[in-house]
Protein backbone atom coordinates (compact mmCIF):
# COMPACT_ATOMS: atom_id res chain seq x y z
CA UNK A 1 0.00 0.00 0.00
CA UNK A 2 2.88 2.41 0.63
CA UNK A 3 4.17 1.65 -3.10
CA UNK A 4 0.65 2.45 -4.06
CA UNK A 5 0.56 5.69 -2.27
CA UNK A 6 4.17 6.83 -3.85
CA UNK A 7 2.89 5.47 -7.44
CA UNK A 8 -0.43 7.58 -7.15
CA UNK A 9 1.47 10.74 -5.71
CA UNK A 10 3.82 10.80 -8.50
CA UNK A 11 1.10 10.27 -10.85
CA UNK A 12 -0.79 13.19 -9.75
CA UNK A 13 2.20 15.73 -9.52
CA UNK A 14 3.60 14.57 -12.97
CA UNK A 15 -0.14 15.42 -13.98
CA UNK A 16 -0.50 18.83 -12.75
CA UNK A 17 2.74 19.63 -13.90
CA UNK A 18 1.95 18.42 -17.47
CA UNK A 19 -1.38 20.36 -17.39
CA UNK A 20 0.43 23.33 -16.30
CA UNK A 21 2.88 23.15 -19.22
CA UNK A 22 0.34 22.49 -21.91
CA UNK A 23 -0.83 25.90 -19.93
CA UNK A 24 2.22 27.60 -20.40
CA UNK A 25 2.63 26.44 -24.13
CA UNK A 26 -0.93 28.05 -25.04
CA UNK A 27 -0.43 31.35 -22.77
CA UNK A 28 1.12 33.83 -24.99
CA UNK A 29 -0.36 37.53 -24.00
CA UNK A 30 -2.85 38.94 -20.52
CA UNK A 31 -5.88 38.08 -21.98
CA UNK A 32 -4.77 34.16 -21.84
CA UNK A 33 -3.19 34.68 -18.29
CA UNK A 34 -5.68 36.37 -16.36
CA UNK A 35 -8.92 35.79 -18.41
CA UNK A 36 -7.72 32.43 -20.13
CA UNK A 37 -8.57 33.64 -23.25
CA UNK A 38 -12.11 34.43 -22.47
CA UNK A 39 -12.90 30.92 -24.41
CA UNK A 40 -13.14 28.39 -21.82
CA UNK A 41 -14.83 25.48 -22.44
CA UNK A 42 -17.76 25.33 -19.72
CA UNK A 43 -17.58 22.24 -18.08
CA UNK A 44 -13.87 23.51 -17.65
CA UNK A 45 -15.84 27.01 -16.06
CA UNK A 46 -17.88 25.10 -13.87
CA UNK A 47 -15.59 22.65 -12.63
CA UNK A 48 -13.34 25.29 -12.00
CA UNK A 49 -15.48 27.47 -10.34
CA UNK A 50 -16.99 24.64 -7.67
CA UNK A 51 -13.29 23.97 -7.94
CA UNK A 52 -12.18 27.09 -6.31
CA UNK A 53 -15.30 27.65 -4.46
CA UNK A 54 -15.05 24.52 -2.04
CA UNK A 55 -11.79 23.94 -0.67
CA UNK A 56 -10.19 22.30 2.06
CA UNK A 57 -11.94 24.80 4.18
CA UNK A 58 -14.98 23.66 3.26
CA UNK A 59 -14.15 19.75 3.54
CA UNK A 60 -11.67 19.89 6.65
CA UNK A 61 -12.64 23.35 8.07
CA UNK A 62 -16.19 23.25 8.10
CA UNK A 63 -16.62 19.76 7.81
CA UNK A 64 -15.05 20.02 11.16
CA UNK A 65 -17.62 22.52 12.44
CA UNK A 66 -20.33 20.10 11.59
CA UNK A 67 -18.58 17.91 14.00
CA UNK A 68 -18.99 20.64 16.86
CA UNK A 69 -21.95 22.58 15.40
CA UNK A 70 -24.38 19.86 13.86
CA UNK A 71 -26.05 19.75 10.59
CA UNK A 72 -27.99 22.89 11.25
CA UNK A 73 -24.97 23.72 9.18
CA UNK A 74 -26.43 22.02 6.16
CA UNK A 75 -28.65 25.53 5.19
CA UNK A 76 -24.79 26.48 3.88
CA UNK A 77 -25.28 23.82 1.66
CA UNK A 78 -28.58 25.62 0.64
CA UNK A 79 -26.56 29.13 -0.32
CA UNK A 80 -23.64 27.53 -1.47
CA UNK A 81 -26.13 26.44 -4.43
CA UNK A 82 -28.91 29.35 -4.36
CA UNK A 83 -26.10 32.27 -4.46
CA UNK A 84 -22.88 30.48 -5.09
CA UNK A 85 -24.51 29.30 -8.36
CA UNK A 86 -27.82 29.80 -9.62
CA UNK A 87 -27.42 33.33 -9.08
CA UNK A 88 -24.59 34.08 -9.73
CA UNK A 89 -24.46 32.43 -12.75
CA UNK A 90 -27.94 33.23 -14.23
CA UNK A 91 -28.08 36.75 -12.82
CA UNK A 92 -24.24 38.07 -12.15
CA UNK A 93 -22.80 35.94 -14.54
CA UNK A 94 -24.01 36.89 -17.69
CA UNK A 95 -23.78 40.66 -17.29
CA UNK A 96 -20.71 40.40 -15.74
CA UNK A 97 -19.27 38.84 -18.55
CA UNK A 98 -21.14 40.92 -21.22
CA UNK A 99 -19.84 44.24 -19.52
CA UNK A 100 -16.52 43.54 -18.79
CA UNK A 101 -15.79 42.06 -21.77
CA UNK A 102 -17.42 45.43 -23.53
CA UNK A 103 -15.15 47.35 -20.94
CA UNK A 104 -12.25 44.84 -21.74
CA UNK A 105 -11.52 44.31 -17.99
CA UNK A 106 -9.10 41.31 -16.89
CA UNK A 107 -9.31 41.23 -13.50
CA UNK A 108 -12.16 42.09 -11.08
CA UNK A 109 -11.07 45.22 -9.54
CA UNK A 110 -9.92 46.71 -13.33
CA UNK A 111 -13.70 46.10 -13.72
CA UNK A 112 -14.90 47.76 -11.20
CA UNK A 113 -12.78 50.79 -11.71
CA UNK A 114 -13.71 50.83 -15.51
CA UNK A 115 -17.18 50.91 -14.58
CA UNK A 116 -17.24 53.70 -12.53
CA UNK A 117 -13.87 55.53 -14.16
CA UNK A 118 -12.19 55.67 -11.27
CA UNK A 119 -8.01 54.46 -10.59
CA UNK A 120 -8.39 54.55 -7.12
CA UNK A 121 -11.16 52.01 -7.18
CA UNK A 122 -8.62 49.46 -8.87
CA UNK A 123 -5.92 50.01 -6.77
CA UNK A 124 -8.05 50.25 -3.56
CA UNK A 125 -9.38 46.62 -4.27
CA UNK A 126 -6.32 45.37 -5.61
CA UNK A 127 -4.50 46.51 -2.28
CA UNK A 128 -7.53 44.87 -0.25
CA UNK A 129 -7.97 41.56 -2.12
CA UNK A 130 -3.97 41.26 -1.56
CA UNK A 131 -3.93 42.38 1.77
CA UNK A 132 -7.01 40.15 2.93
CA UNK A 133 -6.42 37.41 1.04
CA UNK A 134 -3.49 35.48 2.39
CA UNK A 135 -5.14 34.61 5.41
CA UNK A 136 -7.64 32.24 3.52
CA UNK A 137 -5.07 31.19 1.37
CA UNK A 138 -2.78 30.05 4.29
CA UNK A 139 -6.38 28.60 5.71
CA UNK A 140 -6.55 26.26 2.43
CA UNK A 141 -2.82 25.25 3.12
CA UNK A 142 -3.62 24.46 6.73
CA UNK A 143 -6.03 22.51 5.83
CA UNK A 144 -4.25 20.02 3.54
CA UNK A 145 -1.15 19.82 5.59
CA UNK A 146 -3.11 18.65 8.45
CA UNK A 147 -4.32 15.82 6.26
CA UNK A 148 -0.73 15.15 4.71
CA UNK A 149 0.55 15.10 8.27
CA UNK A 150 -1.96 12.93 9.46
CA UNK A 151 -2.22 10.27 6.68
CA UNK A 152 1.67 9.93 5.83
CA UNK A 153 3.41 11.17 8.49
CA UNK A 154 5.14 14.07 6.83
CA UNK A 155 5.94 17.22 9.00
CA UNK A 156 3.69 19.90 8.93
CA UNK A 157 5.91 22.15 7.68
CA UNK A 158 6.92 20.26 4.84
CA UNK A 159 4.33 19.75 3.66
CA UNK A 160 3.43 23.22 3.53
CA UNK A 161 6.62 23.97 1.72
CA UNK A 162 5.62 20.92 -0.93
CA UNK A 163 2.46 22.09 -1.89
CA UNK A 164 3.34 25.74 -2.40
CA UNK A 165 6.07 24.74 -5.01
CA UNK A 166 4.01 22.40 -6.86
CA UNK A 167 1.06 25.11 -6.95
CA UNK A 168 3.54 27.48 -7.49
CA UNK A 169 4.98 26.12 -10.91
CA UNK A 170 1.98 25.58 -12.61
CA UNK A 171 0.27 29.18 -11.34
CA UNK A 172 3.63 30.98 -12.17
CA UNK A 173 3.55 29.55 -15.50
CA UNK A 174 0.85 28.39 -16.78
CA UNK A 175 -1.55 31.69 -15.21
CA UNK A 176 -5.71 31.07 -15.21
CA UNK A 177 -5.06 28.71 -17.87
CA UNK A 178 -3.07 26.50 -16.06
CA UNK A 179 -5.31 27.52 -12.97
CA UNK A 180 -8.32 26.39 -14.92
CA UNK A 181 -6.85 22.98 -16.69
CA UNK A 182 -5.74 22.05 -13.65
CA UNK A 183 -9.15 22.93 -11.64
CA UNK A 184 -11.07 20.61 -14.24
CA UNK A 185 -9.05 17.78 -13.68
CA UNK A 186 -8.90 18.41 -9.83
CA UNK A 187 -12.95 18.50 -9.54
CA UNK A 188 -13.82 15.79 -10.99
CA UNK A 189 -11.10 13.85 -8.33
CA UNK A 190 -12.93 15.33 -5.95
CA UNK A 191 -16.53 14.47 -7.27
CA UNK A 192 -15.91 10.88 -7.30
CA UNK A 193 -13.88 11.11 -3.86
CA UNK A 194 -16.42 12.77 -1.53
CA UNK A 195 -19.58 10.85 -3.57
CA UNK A 196 -17.70 7.44 -2.54
CA UNK A 197 -17.27 8.77 1.18
CA UNK A 198 -20.72 9.90 1.43
CA UNK A 199 -22.04 6.74 0.28
CA UNK A 200 -19.59 5.38 2.59
CA UNK A 201 -20.31 6.55 6.18
CA UNK A 202 -24.18 5.99 5.20
CA UNK A 203 -23.53 2.17 4.56
CA UNK A 204 -21.01 1.69 7.64
CA UNK A 205 -23.32 3.42 9.64
CA UNK A 206 -26.99 1.24 8.87
CA UNK A 207 -28.10 3.79 6.24
CA UNK A 208 -29.70 7.23 6.13
CA UNK A 209 -32.19 6.78 8.46
CA UNK A 210 -30.62 4.72 11.43
CA UNK A 211 -27.45 7.17 10.94
CA UNK A 212 -29.42 10.17 11.57
CA UNK A 213 -31.56 8.56 14.27
CA UNK A 214 -28.13 7.67 16.39
CA UNK A 215 -26.57 11.15 15.86
CA UNK A 216 -30.08 12.31 17.38
CA UNK A 217 -30.14 10.48 20.61
CA UNK A 218 -26.30 11.61 20.88
CA UNK A 219 -28.17 15.00 22.25
CA UNK A 220 -27.48 14.49 25.84
CA UNK A 221 -23.43 14.00 24.97
CA UNK A 222 -23.17 17.30 23.66
CA UNK A 223 -20.43 19.11 25.45
CA UNK A 224 -22.04 21.12 28.25
CA UNK A 225 -20.01 24.38 27.93
CA UNK A 226 -21.91 24.88 24.49
CA UNK A 227 -25.79 23.94 25.69
CA UNK A 228 -24.88 26.92 28.39
CA UNK A 229 -24.73 28.82 24.85
CA UNK A 230 -27.71 28.25 23.43
CA UNK A 231 -26.59 24.60 21.67
CA UNK A 232 -29.41 21.55 21.75
CA UNK A 233 -27.79 18.68 19.89
CA UNK A 234 -26.28 17.84 16.56
CA UNK A 235 -29.91 17.34 14.19
CA UNK A 236 -31.82 20.16 15.95
CA UNK A 237 -30.87 24.01 15.49
CA UNK A 238 -29.42 25.99 18.36
CA UNK A 239 -31.93 28.03 20.87
CA UNK A 240 -32.55 31.49 18.17
CA UNK A 241 -30.72 34.93 20.06
CA UNK A 242 -28.57 32.42 21.88
CA UNK A 243 -24.55 32.63 20.80
CA UNK A 244 -24.32 29.40 19.92
CA UNK A 245 -27.21 30.65 17.17
CA UNK A 246 -25.30 33.80 16.32
CA UNK A 247 -22.26 32.18 15.64
CA UNK A 248 -23.62 29.62 13.60
CA UNK A 249 -26.25 31.81 11.33
CA UNK A 250 -24.56 34.99 11.19
CA UNK A 251 -20.56 33.61 10.70
CA UNK A 252 -20.80 30.36 9.45
CA UNK A 253 -23.90 29.79 7.63
CA UNK A 254 -24.75 33.66 6.30
CA UNK A 255 -20.91 34.89 6.46
CA UNK A 256 -19.92 32.62 3.79
CA UNK A 257 -23.02 31.92 2.00
CA UNK A 258 -23.96 35.65 1.15
CA UNK A 259 -19.72 36.51 1.29
CA UNK A 260 -19.60 34.04 -2.14
CA UNK A 261 -21.03 36.55 -4.34
CA UNK A 262 -18.67 39.04 -4.37
CA UNK A 263 -15.49 36.51 -4.24
CA UNK A 264 -12.98 38.19 -7.02
CA UNK A 265 -11.59 34.83 -7.67
CA UNK A 266 -14.95 33.71 -8.59
CA UNK A 267 -16.30 36.26 -10.20
CA UNK A 268 -13.47 36.80 -12.81
CA UNK A 269 -15.25 33.22 -13.82
CA UNK A 270 -17.34 34.64 -15.77
CA UNK A 271 -15.27 36.79 -18.20
CA UNK A 272 -13.33 33.36 -19.39
CA UNK A 273 -16.19 31.99 -21.59
CA UNK A 274 -17.29 33.26 -24.72
CA UNK A 275 -21.23 33.76 -24.61
CA UNK A 276 -23.73 33.18 -22.05
CA UNK A 277 -25.05 29.84 -23.22
CA UNK A 278 -21.48 28.66 -22.23
CA UNK A 279 -22.98 29.96 -18.75
CA UNK A 280 -26.42 28.00 -18.81
CA UNK A 281 -24.68 24.97 -19.98
CA UNK A 282 -22.00 25.17 -16.33
CA UNK A 283 -24.90 25.81 -13.96
CA UNK A 284 -25.99 22.06 -13.27
CA UNK A 285 -22.61 20.85 -13.65
CA UNK A 286 -21.55 23.65 -10.98
CA UNK A 287 -24.88 22.78 -8.71
CA UNK A 288 -24.25 19.21 -8.48
CA UNK A 289 -20.92 19.42 -8.27
CA UNK A 290 -21.22 22.03 -4.82
CA UNK A 291 -23.98 19.84 -3.95
CA UNK A 292 -22.59 16.62 -3.41
CA UNK A 293 -19.13 18.40 -2.16
CA UNK A 294 -20.29 20.64 0.53
CA UNK A 295 -23.17 17.81 1.41
CA UNK A 296 -20.66 15.33 2.20
CA UNK A 297 -18.30 17.05 4.06
CA UNK A 298 -20.67 18.22 6.86
CA UNK A 299 -22.70 15.35 6.83
CA UNK A 300 -19.73 13.04 7.57
CA UNK A 301 -18.32 15.88 10.02
CA UNK A 302 -21.66 15.33 11.85
CA UNK A 303 -22.00 11.87 11.75
CA UNK A 304 -18.40 11.49 12.90
CA UNK A 305 -19.67 11.43 16.46
CA UNK A 306 -21.47 8.28 15.91
CA UNK A 307 -18.63 6.72 14.60
CA UNK A 308 -16.60 7.98 17.23
CA UNK A 309 -18.94 7.12 20.32
CA UNK A 310 -19.08 3.45 18.92
CA UNK A 311 -15.43 2.70 19.30
CA UNK A 312 -14.33 4.90 21.13
CA UNK A 313 -16.99 6.07 23.62
CA UNK A 314 -15.89 9.66 22.50
CA UNK A 315 -17.82 12.88 20.91
CA UNK A 316 -15.30 13.78 17.54
CA UNK A 317 -13.59 17.22 19.07
CA UNK A 318 -12.50 15.01 21.78
CA UNK A 319 -11.20 12.01 19.41
CA UNK A 320 -9.77 14.82 17.27
CA UNK A 321 -7.70 16.00 20.59
CA UNK A 322 -9.95 19.21 20.84
CA UNK A 323 -8.60 20.77 17.44
CA UNK A 324 -11.75 21.11 14.86
CA UNK A 325 -9.45 20.81 11.76
CA UNK A 326 -8.54 17.11 12.36
CA UNK A 327 -12.01 15.79 12.91
CA UNK A 328 -12.14 14.85 9.25
CA UNK A 329 -8.57 13.36 8.93
CA UNK A 330 -9.21 11.57 12.29
CA UNK A 331 -12.28 10.31 11.14
CA UNK A 332 -11.15 9.21 7.23
CA UNK A 333 -7.66 7.60 9.06
CA UNK A 334 -9.42 5.24 11.39
CA UNK A 335 -12.67 4.53 9.36
CA UNK A 336 -12.03 4.26 5.79
CA UNK A 337 -9.89 1.43 4.47
CA UNK A 338 -6.20 2.40 3.16
CA UNK A 339 -6.73 2.61 -0.33
CA UNK A 340 -9.69 5.20 0.31
CA UNK A 341 -7.29 7.05 3.06
CA UNK A 342 -4.13 7.72 0.01
CA UNK A 343 -7.61 8.48 -3.01
CA UNK A 344 -8.88 11.26 -0.02
CA UNK A 345 -5.76 12.34 0.10
CA UNK A 346 -5.90 13.25 -3.50
CA UNK A 347 -9.13 14.62 -3.02
CA UNK A 348 -8.06 17.00 -0.29
CA UNK A 349 -5.03 17.93 -2.14
CA UNK A 350 -7.05 18.43 -5.45
CA UNK A 351 -9.29 20.96 -3.15
CA UNK A 352 -6.37 22.44 -1.73
CA UNK A 353 -5.04 23.23 -5.01
CA UNK A 354 -7.54 24.31 -7.26
CA UNK A 355 -8.31 26.84 -4.32
CA UNK A 356 -4.96 28.15 -3.42
CA UNK A 357 -3.93 28.57 -7.38
CA UNK A 358 -6.67 30.50 -8.09
CA UNK A 359 -5.71 32.64 -4.83
CA UNK A 360 -2.15 33.01 -5.80
CA UNK A 361 -3.30 34.02 -9.14
CA UNK A 362 -5.63 36.39 -8.01
CA UNK A 363 -3.21 38.16 -5.69
CA UNK A 364 -0.31 38.15 -8.03
CA UNK A 365 -3.10 39.72 -10.60
CA UNK A 366 -3.89 42.61 -7.80
CA UNK A 367 -0.35 43.29 -6.68
CA UNK A 368 1.07 43.67 -10.69
CA UNK A 369 -1.88 44.70 -12.86
CA UNK A 370 -4.49 46.90 -10.36
CA UNK A 371 -1.57 48.04 -8.23
CA UNK A 372 1.49 48.23 -10.04
CA UNK A 373 0.16 48.56 -13.47
CA UNK A 374 -2.05 51.65 -12.19
CA UNK A 375 0.40 53.78 -10.50
CA UNK A 376 3.74 52.68 -12.79
CA UNK A 377 1.42 52.00 -16.13
CA UNK A 378 3.18 48.95 -17.46
CA UNK A 379 2.23 47.40 -20.43
CA UNK A 380 -0.70 45.07 -20.33
CA UNK A 381 0.90 42.62 -22.13
CA UNK A 382 4.04 42.27 -19.73
CA UNK A 383 3.39 38.76 -17.79
CA UNK A 384 6.64 39.10 -15.82
CA UNK A 385 5.72 41.12 -12.50
CA UNK A 386 2.70 39.41 -12.53
CA UNK A 387 4.45 36.38 -12.18
CA UNK A 388 6.48 37.77 -9.33
CA UNK A 389 3.38 39.22 -7.74
CA UNK A 390 2.09 35.52 -7.43
CA UNK A 391 5.77 34.41 -5.96
CA UNK A 392 5.28 36.84 -3.52
CA UNK A 393 1.67 35.73 -2.72
CA UNK A 394 2.98 31.98 -2.63
CA UNK A 395 5.85 33.46 0.52
CA UNK A 396 2.94 34.99 2.42
CA UNK A 397 1.12 32.40 2.36
CA UNK A 398 3.57 30.20 3.26
CA UNK A 399 4.84 32.04 6.20
CA UNK A 400 0.94 32.75 7.75
CA UNK A 401 0.24 28.74 7.36
CA UNK A 402 3.48 28.48 9.70
CA UNK A 403 2.18 31.03 12.63
CA UNK A 404 -1.39 30.89 12.26
CA UNK A 405 -3.43 28.98 15.50
CA UNK A 406 -4.88 25.25 15.72
CA UNK A 407 -8.68 25.89 14.94
CA UNK A 408 -8.35 28.79 12.22
CA UNK A 409 -9.45 26.95 8.69
CA UNK A 410 -12.66 27.69 8.70
CA UNK A 411 -12.79 30.90 10.65
CA UNK A 412 -9.75 32.55 8.28
CA UNK A 413 -11.87 31.44 5.50
CA UNK A 414 -15.34 33.07 6.98
CA UNK A 415 -12.91 36.66 7.76
CA UNK A 416 -12.07 37.11 4.17
CA UNK A 417 -15.70 35.94 2.63
CA UNK A 418 -17.06 38.37 5.21
CA UNK A 419 -14.79 41.32 4.15
CA UNK A 420 -15.25 40.88 0.76
CA UNK A 421 -18.74 41.14 0.98
CA UNK A 422 -19.17 44.60 2.85
CA UNK A 423 -16.52 45.42 0.33
CA UNK A 424 -18.00 44.38 -2.96
CA UNK A 425 -20.96 43.46 -3.08
CA UNK A 426 -22.91 46.47 -3.18
CA UNK A 427 -20.17 48.12 -5.63
CA UNK A 428 -20.56 44.93 -7.88
CA UNK A 429 -24.30 44.86 -7.72
CA UNK A 430 -24.33 48.87 -8.21
CA UNK A 431 -21.78 48.30 -11.27
CA UNK A 432 -24.05 45.50 -13.10
CA UNK A 433 -27.58 47.27 -12.28
CA UNK A 434 -27.86 50.44 -11.20
CA UNK A 435 -27.05 53.30 -13.78
CA UNK A 436 -27.60 56.27 -11.31
CA UNK A 437 -24.41 54.91 -8.83
CA UNK A 438 -21.78 57.48 -8.95
CA UNK A 439 -17.84 56.56 -8.62
CA UNK A 440 -17.80 58.83 -5.52
CA UNK A 441 -20.85 56.61 -4.30
CA UNK A 442 -18.55 53.38 -4.67
CA UNK A 443 -15.55 54.85 -3.22
CA UNK A 444 -17.55 55.62 0.21
CA UNK A 445 -19.45 52.32 -0.03
CA UNK A 446 -16.11 50.31 -0.61
CA UNK A 447 -13.79 52.07 1.83
CA UNK A 448 -16.56 52.53 4.66
CA UNK A 449 -17.40 48.41 3.94
CA UNK A 450 -13.77 47.26 4.49
CA UNK A 451 -13.32 49.91 7.89
CA UNK A 452 -16.50 48.48 9.09
CA UNK A 453 -15.54 45.34 8.69
CA UNK A 454 -11.82 45.95 10.03
CA UNK A 455 -13.19 47.76 13.28
CA UNK A 456 -15.84 45.04 13.85
CA UNK A 457 -12.99 42.21 14.03
CA UNK A 458 -10.78 43.92 16.03
CA UNK A 459 -13.39 45.92 18.42
CA UNK A 460 -16.32 43.93 18.95
CA UNK A 461 -16.82 40.23 17.51
CA UNK A 462 -15.51 38.06 20.14
CA UNK A 463 -13.96 35.57 18.70
CA UNK A 464 -11.32 38.06 16.39
CA UNK A 465 -11.11 40.86 19.09
CA UNK A 466 -10.29 38.26 22.24
CA UNK A 467 -7.41 36.52 19.91
CA UNK A 468 -6.03 39.99 18.47
CA UNK A 469 -6.00 41.90 21.57
CA UNK A 470 -5.92 44.75 20.80
CA UNK A 471 -9.42 46.07 21.99
CA UNK A 472 -8.31 45.00 25.38
CA UNK A 473 -4.75 46.91 25.35
CA UNK A 474 -6.71 49.91 24.10
CA UNK A 475 -9.77 49.98 26.17
CA UNK A 476 -9.37 47.32 29.32
CA UNK A 477 -11.98 45.69 27.56
CA UNK A 478 -11.93 42.27 25.49
CA UNK A 479 -14.92 43.58 23.43
CA UNK A 480 -16.38 47.46 23.16
CA UNK A 481 -19.80 46.07 23.59
CA UNK A 482 -20.62 43.55 25.85
CA UNK A 483 -24.09 43.10 25.79
CA UNK A 484 -26.33 40.04 23.60
CA UNK A 485 -25.71 39.79 20.67
CA UNK A 486 -23.34 42.21 19.82
CA UNK A 487 -20.28 40.37 20.79
CA UNK A 488 -21.45 37.19 18.77
CA UNK A 489 -22.90 39.04 15.63
CA UNK A 490 -20.71 38.44 12.45
CA UNK A 491 -18.98 42.09 11.20
CA UNK A 492 -20.71 41.01 8.06
CA UNK A 493 -23.97 41.41 9.45
CA UNK A 494 -22.92 45.28 10.62
CA UNK A 495 -21.23 46.18 7.96
CA UNK A 496 -22.73 44.82 4.52
CA UNK A 497 -26.21 46.76 5.05
CA UNK A 498 -24.08 49.93 6.20
CA UNK A 499 -21.91 49.86 3.09
CA UNK A 500 -25.16 49.59 0.84
CA UNK A 501 -26.78 52.45 2.71
CA UNK A 502 -23.88 54.35 2.02
CA UNK A 503 -23.36 53.53 -1.16
CA UNK A 504 -27.06 54.64 -2.03
CA UNK A 505 -26.74 57.36 -0.05
CA UNK A 506 -24.05 59.23 -1.09
CA UNK A 507 -24.50 58.23 -4.83
CA UNK A 508 -28.02 60.17 -4.40
CA UNK A 509 -25.65 62.87 -3.04
CA UNK A 510 -23.19 62.81 -6.17
CA UNK A 511 -23.96 63.15 -9.80
CA UNK A 512 -21.75 61.50 -12.93
CA UNK A 513 -20.48 63.82 -15.21
CA UNK A 514 -22.59 63.85 -18.33
CA UNK A 515 -19.77 62.53 -20.32
CA UNK A 516 -19.54 59.63 -17.88
CA UNK A 517 -23.58 59.10 -17.73
CA UNK A 518 -23.70 59.58 -21.74
CA UNK A 519 -20.95 56.08 -21.36
CA UNK A 520 -22.87 54.20 -18.52
CA UNK A 521 -25.98 54.39 -21.07
CA UNK A 522 -24.07 53.28 -23.87
CA UNK A 523 -23.01 50.43 -21.74
CA UNK A 524 -26.26 49.35 -20.38
CA UNK A 525 -27.81 50.12 -24.04
CA UNK A 526 -25.33 47.82 -25.32
CA UNK A 527 -23.81 50.28 -27.75
CA UNK A 528 -20.26 49.53 -27.40
CA UNK A 529 -18.23 46.32 -28.30
CA UNK A 530 -19.36 43.79 -26.05
CA UNK A 531 -23.04 43.95 -27.26
CA UNK A 532 -26.06 44.64 -25.17
CA UNK A 533 -25.46 43.30 -21.58
CA UNK A 534 -29.09 41.86 -21.00
CA UNK A 535 -28.68 39.67 -23.60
Amino acid sequence: MDSLLAILIVVYVLLMLLVGFVAYNRTSNSVDYLVAGRETNPYIMALSYGATFISTAAIIGFGGLAGTNGIGILWLVFLNIAVGILLAFVVFGKRTRKMGQALNALTFPEFISKRFNSKFIQYFSGALIFISMPIYAASVLIGAARFLETTVNIDFKICIIILAIIIGFYVIYGGLKGVMYTDALQGTIMFAGMLILLVSIYHMLGGVTNAHHMLTQMAPLFPESAKATGATGWTTFPTMGSPFWWNLVSSIILGVGIGAIAQPQLAVRFMTVKSNKELNRAVLVGGVFIFVTTFTAYIVGALSNVYFFQHTGQIAITAAGGNVDKIIPTFINAAMPNWFTYIFMLTLLSAAMSTISTQFHVQGSSISHDIYGVLKGHKRDSLKVTRIGILIAIIIAVVLAFILPENIVAQGTGIFFGICAAAFLPVYICALFWKRATKQGVIAGITSGTLISLFCLIFTHKKEAVGLGICKALTGQSVLFTAMPWPYVDPMVIALPLSFIITIVVSLLTQNSKKEQEDIDALFEGKTEGGDIND
